[in-house]
Formats: structure tokens, sequence, C-alpha cells
């Protein structure tokens, strides 16, 4: 049975809240609505009356103090009016603990040091978990490739096709946009100095070394890396995963390894693809700007460029590849049970490929440069 009732009194500026009965969880809903409708921005003093109150517990005193708070907010004057020590006591006790987790929270918002180390912590696990599917990854490998029947050829022409023949298009016409850029920013300053020539060199240098290999690994990953991520990621909110494990079916070998090897083994054709889509662009705007004939072109391009600069870029491509498969597949691993999990990895998959893939890339610089290659 309710006994509880909450009588509001007002009394020119000042207003009394006089509670009666017991104040308990089961009963104090009604009250604090009636609380919540209350303007107490227009009073200048509100009176909490607990004299007639029968029985008190927690529940009461943590509606008690968040009617205090809004109270001082609006810096009116408070007086409590209680005739049992135990409600007073009461609700000090739920005022001094409600003060203590302010305090502890304002202390954490300030403490740069703590968050800087939760960030670095949480990095570090991040980084474990890394070490540990890649550890996993190659043991898998090793242990798949080396045995002809565990192959799975299906799944890597699929993937090939998928990942590969079906980018071609893309890594294409951006390829020759590329060229068309480079081509045209450098024609400008040719000119100025009648070097038009040269811009051979820095068409052949630029698109065969660094350029041809770092757009295609970036398209492949806003492509690839991100669909391997939504994929696995699928999968593992429909727990196919689970179903394939309970099987007897290994993930590793179904789903990781065709994935990797088949864009490893891709690239590198691609790179070529870029690269002659890259030269193409070049030349085009080498023919209409500086009257560079298509056959003189050529020729120069024979004489100056050599081999290597097209083997570098070429090698770079299954490093990248590997890069951005394993990073991708691992942040697809990662999905947590709700579908926006799977846009927050897919995101996190494709920055950090292209961060690794620009990484490989200055690391492969600084080698060949001290190397002399």
């Amino acid at each position: 049975m309710d006994t509880s009732s909450l009588e509001i009194i007002y009394t020119g500026n000042i207003l009394s809240l006089v509670f009666e009965g017991e104040l308990t969880l089961y009963n104090i809903a009604k009250l604090q609505k009636k609380i919540e409708t209350l303007h107490l921005n227009q009073e200048k003093k509100v009176v909490l009356d607990f004299s007639k109150v029968t029985f008190f517990d927690t529940a009461s005193a943590l509606m008690i103090y968040a009617l205090q708070e809004r109270i001082f907010q609006n810096a009116i004057e408070l007086q409590i009016l209680s005739a049992s020590k135990d409600i007073s006591d009461m609700i000090e006790l739920v005022k001094k603990h409600k003060d203590k987790i302010k305090a502890t929270q304002e202390f954490k918002q300030k403490s740069y040091l703590e968050i800087l180390g939760r960030l670095f912590y949480e990095k570090y696990l991040i980084f474990l978990s890394f070490m540990a599917f890649l550890g996993e990854f190659f043991t898998s490998a090793i242990h798949n490739i080396g045995i002809v029947k565990n192959i799975r050829y299906k799944e890597i022409f699929f993937e090939i096709n998928e990942n590969g023949i079906k980018a071609i298009g893309i890594i294409s016409v951006t390829s020759f946009l590329i060229g068309l850029v480079v081509a045209y920013q450098s024609a400008y300053q040719l000119k100025l100095y009648g070097a038009n020539i040269f811009i051979v060199e820095t068409l052949g240098l630029s698109i065969l070394r660094e350029l041809a290999p770092l757009i295609t690994a970036i398209v492949i990953a806003g492509r690839s890396g991100s669909a391997f991520t939504a994929q696995i990621g699928a999968m593992k909110i429909t727990q196919e995963i689970d179903a394939m494990m309970t099987m007897g079916f290994e993930p590793f070998r179904f789903l990781v390894i065709p994935r990797v090897v088949a864009l490893m083994i891709i690239m590198p054709i691609l790179i070529f693809i870029a690269d002659i889509m890259g030269i193409l662009g070049g030349m085009l705007i080498a023919y209409k700007d500086l009257n560079i004939s298509t056959t003189l072109f050529i020729d120069r391009f024979n004489d100056v460029i050599e081999a290597k600069h097209f083997f570098i870029g070429i090698i770079k491509g299954p490093f990248f590849a590997f890069l951005i498969a394993v990073i991708g597949i691992y942040r697809g691993i990662g999905v947590k049970d709700d579908t926006q999990s799977i846009g927050i990895n897919t995101k996190k998959s494709v920055v950090e490929s292209i961060f690794a893939v620009i990484m490989c890339d200055a690391l492969f610089s600084i080698i060949f440069t001290n190397l002399g290659i």
C-alpha cells in the first residue's frame, strides 16, 4: 500500500515541499514526477520538510540529492526540516559519496599522463594482437602452402578476378591521370629552361619507381582492403566463422591465405599496367605541350631509363599487397557483434593500410638509396 505523499506549498517567494509517509524505492516515482514539474528559477527559497516522514531509504536520498543539485544550480536558498537524525545522516552520506565521485572524475579528466598511458597501453595491446595474428597466419601458410592438395586454387583465382582483374579499369584511369598531371606540371617548368626532353627522365623515374606502385597500392587499399574487412566482419557477425570452426574448417586456410596470396600475385601485374598507363599519359602531354614525338619519347626512354627502375617498382608490389591484405583481414576479424563496428574497422583498415604502404615505400627508398640502386 502506498503511504507516501508530497504537498507543495507556495508562500510568497518561498516554496515548501512537505513529504509524508514512507519514502522508498517503490513509491517515489510519482513524487519525482511532481518535483520535475517545478519551476525553481522563480523561487528565492526552498524548504524541504521531512518532519512527517516515517521511513526513508537510499533511493529517496538520491532523489533528494538530485533536487538539491537543481536548487544550488539556480542559486536558491535551501532549508531542510527533519525530525529524524537518520534522514539527515542518509542525505549527508549520499551527498559525500556523490561529491567524492565527482572529485575522482574531475581528477581523471585533468590527468593527461593517465590518458597518454592508457592510449599507449591500448596501442600496445593492438600490436600484440596483430603480432599474434601474423604468427598464426605464417604458421597456417607454411603448413598449407607446403602441401599441394591444401592449396585452395579455386578461391585464389576467384580473389584474383575480384581484386585484380576487376580493378584494372580504375587503376588504368587513375594512373593515366597521374601521368597527365606530373607531365603537365613538369612541362611548364621545363619549357622555361628549354629542357623539354628531360620530361622523359622525370616521368620514367617518378612513375616506374614511386608513383605507379604507390597509387596502385592506395587504390587497392581503398577497394580490396576495405572489402576484406567488410566481408570477414559480416561473416563474424553472422557467426559463419564460428560455424566453419565447428565443422572443422580452418578459417585461415579458407578465408585468409587465398586472399593474401591472390593479392600478392596480382599486385605486380597491376603495377605493370599502371606503369604503362602513366607513361602513356605523360607521353600525350609531352607531344601536345613540348612537341616531343612518340618515336623520340620512346627512343629517349630506352636510352636513359634503366630496367632496374621498372623492377624496383614491381618488387614493391607483393610487399604492399601483403600489408593491405593482412591489415584488412585482421580488422575484419576484430569486428564486434554490431554493424557499426564494421564501419569503424573498415575505416581503420583503409587508413592503416595506406599508412603502412607509405611507411614501407619510405623504407624501400632508404634501402635502395643506401645500396646505390
